[in-house]
């Protein structure tokens, strides 16, 4: 085997990344994306209900997301993205529709919400690309 290859755990790697966005923020920002494409103001209690979650978590998160410029939120109030925040939210979800479609048609499935949900936040945008090339070639 050659000596070259640096093995790390999941932690490590994503040591490695020095991301500033965990995974539950970007499912948090990919619902923000998804409920403001409906051009209706996206509340705390709606964002919480669709994510399965507390409002209280719900407000906390959308906090940690307008500290890193992603959203703009008042208490009480409504949730907005910021254009970093629309532009990677529309990647987010992107990636959720290639990665949908993909296991879909290898799994054979109508639908495998679970599956993507599990690896979406480990795929890098190259890999991501490159399965849509594929889908479009190929399925």
């Amino acid at each position: 085997m050659p000596q070259n290859d640096n093995f790390y755990t999941l932690k490590g790697y994503s040591l490695l990344e020095h991301t500033k966005i965990t995974s539950s923020m970007e499912d948090y920002l990919e619902m923000i994306y998804r409920l403001s494409q409906e051009n209706q103001p996206v509340r705390i209690k709606e964002l919480a209900e669709c994510l399965h979650v507390k409002p209280s978590s719900a407000s906390k998160m959308t906090g940690n997301l307008r500290k890193q410029g992603l959203v703009g939120f008042e208490k009480y109030g409504t949730v907005s993205l910021t254009s970093d925040g629309k532009e990677l939210g529309e990647y987010l979800l992107f990636r959720h529709q290639i990665l949908t479609r993909f296991f879909c048609y290898v799994n054979q499935k109508a639908n495998d919400l679970e599956q993507v949900e599990k690896v979406e936040h480990f795929i890098d945008p190259e890999t991501v690309y490159n399965i849509q090339k594929w889908l479009d070639k190929f399925a």
